[in-house]
């Protein structure tokens, strides 16, 4: 059993005059954040913004580089070639690097978005482009699906790596997330991601949509920051773990 998980969210999602997600109430409540980096999301006062409400409450800041896809949310595969992602990745990253050192912090990982992030775990190639991009950028930590091919890349590219799972996404039984399209594969209610993130912290498993349950190696939990209740959840799935003993933290990850 973990003594102690890192909690991290999907934000700064919001650009221009659309908002989306309570950031500033999330951000309070886990110990990395996921930071949208102006392709999916995000623009650069909200990346600036986002930066110094992390270093205001001592939240690990991540690059979540996304494809270039506003009206998608990042959520359509397209096809890129893998220099295509590594161009995109690169660009992504560095804008966030450049102000984060503004604003005295710095990025720490890195975890593709959306369609980028299955992407990955679809094509070897996709994912060493990923991990490449990880490796030139600092050797930042690679984010990457539990037991997946991005993990493997960025072990291969020699730089650390933490396996994530999800508080509320379903699974299926070999490890995969269950797509969106299906139903149930968001877990809306914030007991049912409670219920699932004590699980994947205390027992190192998440019950699939077929009732198996699935054995997955678990460093980081994420939260989805758009979601309606994600406050609510972060919320849940703190009381949760303390209930068990577990704290919110930095963990044992990022490890090659």
């Amino acid at each position: 059993m973990n003594v102690e998980i890192d909690l991290n969210c999907d934000t700064g999602e919001s650009y221009g005059a659309y908002r989306l997600g309570d950031d500033d109430a999330l951000l309070r409540r886990v110990s990395s954040a996921n930071v949208a980096c102006g392709f999916h999301a995000g623009d650069a006062t909200v990346m600036r913004r986002t930066v110094r409400t992390c270093l205001a409450h001592g939240v690990r800041i991540g690059a979540h580089p996304g494809l270039p896809d506003l009206q998608g949310f990042g959520r359509r595969a397209m096809a890129l070639s893998p220099d295509d992602v590594y161009d995109i990745a690169l660009y992504q990253i560095g804008a966030l690097q450049a102000i984060a050192a503004a604003e005295g912090g710095r990025v720490e990982h890195v975890k593709p978005h959306g369609a980028l992030y299955h992407m990955a775990e679809a094509d070897d190639s996709i994912a060493e482009a990923l991990a490449r991009a990880a490796s030139r950028t600092g050797g930042l930590t690679l984010v990457g699906l539990s037991g997946g091919r991005l993990v493997a890349a960025g072990r291969a590219a020699s730089v650390p790596v933490w396996e994530e799972a999800f508080a509320d996404r379903a699974y299926r039984s070999d490890g995969a997330l269950l797509p969106r399209s299906s139903p149930g594969a968001v877990l809306d209610s914030p007991s049912a991601a409670a219920e699932q993130a004590l699980r994947l912290a205390r027992d190192g498993e998440a019950i699939a949509n077929d009732g198996q349950a699935v054995s997955l190696k678990v460093d980081t939990i994420c939260i989805h920051g758009d979601g309606p209740h994600a406050a609510e959840t972060a919320d849940a799935i703190r009381a949760a773990l303390a209930a068990a003993g577990i704290r919110i933290g930095r963990g044992t990850h990022g490890t090659t």
